[in-house]
């Protein structure tokens, strides 16, 4: 099967899934309050809206960067540089900032579950950090001269969701605990964090060796 990836690819991508999955962001905010404001069909129907836009994100990464590696090695490159300078970036934010999880617990009127969806994909698709998180991160795991490359790309976008989903619908079904264990555990939190920096700093690394070793 042409578009799967090598299992050393696949261990280090499924470890970055299971730290940006558990890291704070607006996804994680805006699902755990929505389980806390309206209750758990509420939290699932804002996952299943973010999951939606994660598909889209798949889709266009894997057109768009396919598109690229067809078109321009030199661009391809570009992007992989960019695309370090960028998880870089990530790693020195959530140390210098943090992760946030900042919920509104106090009860406000329900809101149909087309409208919570309809949300959570909205969140996805403009959010240029999503964007370009997507565009930057998922180049790393193929290779430019891979002619398998778009299904690769798109089989790891859909194992994202696969392993992301349930561990995100776990958090709503246990979001009041694990509310409580966020905002009260500052430790827990700075491990988050430094952890996050700490596995996007070394993918960085990863894509500037690579890119080194072949020129």
């Amino acid at each position: 099967m042409t578009f799967l990836p090598d299992l050393s690819v696949l261990a280090a991508f499924t470890l970055a899934i299971a730290v940006l999955t558990i890291t704070p962001g607006p996804d994680m905010t805006l699902f755990m309050g929505k389980t806390l404001t309206q209750g758990r069909k509420a939290g699932a129907a804002a996952v299943l809206g973010a999951t939606s836009g994660i598909v889209v994100h798949s889709l266009f990464a894997a057109l768009g960067i396919s598109a690229l590696l067809a078109t321009s090695a030199t661009a391809f490159a570009v992007l992989k540089y960019v695309g370090a300078t960028y998880l870089i970036y990530l790693a020195v934010q959530a140390v210098r900032k943090g992760s946030a999880l900042t919920l509104e617990t106090a009860k406000i009127k329900q809101e149909s579950m087309s409208r919570i969806w309809l949300q959570g994909l909205t969140i996805n698709l403009l959010n240029p950090k999503i964007v370009l998180f997507f565009v930057t991160f998922l180049p790393q795991f193929i290779s430019a001269t891979d002619p398998h490359a778009p299904g690769k790309l798109l089989f790891l976008g859909f194992f994202f969701i696969l392993l992301a989903t349930p561990v995100c619908l776990l958090m709503v079904y246990f979001a009041s605990q694990f509310a409580g264990f966020m905002k009260g555990s500052p430790r827990a939190m700075k491990a988050f964090d430094w952890t996050f920096a700490g596995v996007m700093g070394a993918f960085a690394l990863k894509l500037l060796a690579a890119r080194a070793a072949s020129s």
